[in-house]
């Protein structure tokens, strides 16, 4: 047996690590002590270890003391260099992000453990909080379809977790098929059987489009989760107004229609917490994503990369402890701003890269 190098073994002694933290903070519970002390200890080793991120804090963090104030590695990078600390032969999965033009993102995995535990963990408190299993109706392509996607990739992964038999998937090579849609929903509504409708927010809309004038009336405890905008798509519905349409389509209380967050350069994702307080009659708040304690989200400044004043809008940056083969600090282009327990994304950026994100790309691809 050949014995690891100083590189991996440290490299392991994190990642058990966070796999702990991840596993003590799964039902809800912060110690943001414990994962900031943590998020110091992975980025000053991916600064040695992750090239991309090094040049960055070479050329922009280098007066910075705390690892924390470094700037992170924007998603432009994801697209045109390799962000891992691992070569390509040691790759377990590389998911990459949708798109018909240019180059598209790739994440490089070293394995798939603590992907799978941040994603249970984060689906189990946030959308199935009141119930260990339910059928699971799926609007997206199926993992075999699109095996890069890490989207499908997670609701495959759901229907092990947290589904009654298999999953329906209702969409295939990107068309609903509203028979099968119709037959599912319906022996739901004869049966009592409660289901969880999953789906990015483009299907829904498709959905509506081939679903015409029929309508559901779920039972109690059903639920939808929407991902995903509209971006590169000519026609977008704004987010209150969707959770209208489904409301009268499906017959769900809008509380239990929720956004999930994730994009593919992450591991975790974020989830609007509206469902749970519902299901667990806790009093509802303002709409809002919450992100789980191995997470930490901060909004910044989109021309210097400095974290602005609470409830400023700027741009979302995403530390994500998960991401440990790869970048755990993770430039976004959504703007946003901050609330109490939470935070409010606004949509994406002006169509030009703002201007923090495209020094900090400069300097991860030594431009």
């Amino acid at each position: 047996m050949i014995a690891p190098t100083p590189q991996q073994a440290q490299r392991d002694a994190l990642a058990a690590r966070v796999a702990a933290l991840i596993d003590r903070l799964a039902d809800g519970a912060r110690d943001d002590d414990a994962r900031d002390a943590l998020l110091r200890e992975l980025l000053q080793w991916q600064r040695a270890n992750v090239s991309v991120f090094g040049r960055i804090v070479a050329r922009l963090g280098a007066a910075e003391q705390d690892p924390l104030a470094w700037p992170a590695v924007p998603t432009d990078v994801f697209r045109a260099a390799r962000v891992a600390s691992h070569g390509a032969d040691q790759d377990a999965r590389v998911f990459r992000t949708s798109g018909t033009t240019g180059p598209r993102g790739s994440h490089h995995l070293r394995e798939l453990s603590l992907y799978d535990r941040v994603a249970r963990a984060a689906a189990r408190y946030a959308l199935f909080p009141d119930t260990p299993r339910m059928q699971l109706v799926i609007l997206a392509p199926t993992a075999s379809e699109l095996p890069d996607s890490s989207l499908a990739y997670m609701l495959d992964r759901f229907g092990a977790w947290f589904g009654d038999g298999p999953s329906v998937y209702a969409m295939r090579q990107d068309q609903i098929d509203a028979d099968l849609l119709d037959r599912t929903l319906h022996a739901a509504q004869r049966d009592g059987r409660k289901l969880a409708l999953l789906g990015t927010s483009f299907a829904f809309v498709h959905a509506e489009d081939a679903l015409g004038s029929r309508r559901f009336a779920l039972p109690a405890g059903s639920r939808i989760m929407q991902t995903g905008g509209f971006k590169g798509r000519a026609r977008a519905i704004d987010p209150a107004e969707m959770s209208s349409l489904l409301a009268q389509r499906y017959g769900v209380a809008e509380a239990l229609i929720v956004q999930e967050y994730g994009m593919t350069e992450l591991s975790s994702q974020l989830y609007e917490s509206s469902l749970r307080e519902a299901v667990l009659g806790h009093s509802p708040g303002a709409r809002r994503l919450w992100w789980p304690g191995w997470v930490r989200v901060t909004i910044v400044d989109p021309e210097t990369l400095a974290q602005v004043p609470a409830g400023a809008e700027g741009l979302a940056r995403i530390d994500d402890l998960a991401n440990v083969d790869t970048a755990c600090a993770i430039q976004t282009a959504d703007r946003a701003c901050a609330l109490l327990d939470g935070i409010r994304v606004l949509g994406r950026a002006a169509a030009a890269t703002p201007r923090g994100c495209s020094i900090a790309a400069d300097a991860a691809l030594g431009g």
